[in-house]
């Protein structure tokens, strides 16, 4: 049995949007401790997006997160000798993290001048459901539907 879950830390609203979720989501932007560089950085993709779209930023950046979060993953698990991918449901949290994860580290990716711009390339991409991190969602739903027959060994945890 484990000891007690740890506190949930109540997170600060940015400033522009008053959205916790924006703060979150530039913690994770962030390098070496650098929150204002990241901070300037989400509000210079978040100003591009508008000009580029002449749309509601927020509600796009929003979008973006939605299709690019998983609904279900694998997890390895060995029986009898044998390595299974189990499809498991993903908790609420974990789905977020992970989205925001694969909108960042796939942005980071992408070729174009600054990191704002690519930032910006791939959240428009990721809210009209294309996009690398998109892709990524549904090989990852692809791959549990593949897997679906095993998904009576789910763990006893």
């Amino acid at each position: 049995m484990r000891k007690r879950k740890p506190k949930l830390r109540v997170i600060a609203p940015d400033p522009r949007y008053n959205d916790p979720m924006v703060t979150q989501f530039v913690n994770m932007l962030m390098y070496s401790g650098k929150k204002s560089t990241a901070l300037s950085v989400f509000y210079d993709a978040m100003d591009l997006i508008k000009d580029r779209t002449k749309e509601n930023e927020h509600g796009i950046w929003k979008k973006a997160i939605n299709n690019a979060m998983p609904q279900v993953e694998v997890r390895s698990k060995r029986i009898g000798g044998a390595t299974f991918q189990i499809p498991t449901e993903i908790r609420a949290k974990r789905k977020l993290s992970i989205g925001v994860k694969w909108l960042i580290k796939f942005s980071r990716e992408r070729s174009g001048k600054g990191y704002a711009e690519k930032l910006a390339a791939e959240l428009i991409a990721a809210s009209k459901g294309e996009g690398a991190a998109v892709k990524r969602k549904e090989d990852t739903h692809r791959m549990a539907e593949a897997n679906r027959a095993f998904a009576h060994f789910k763990s006893r945890r």
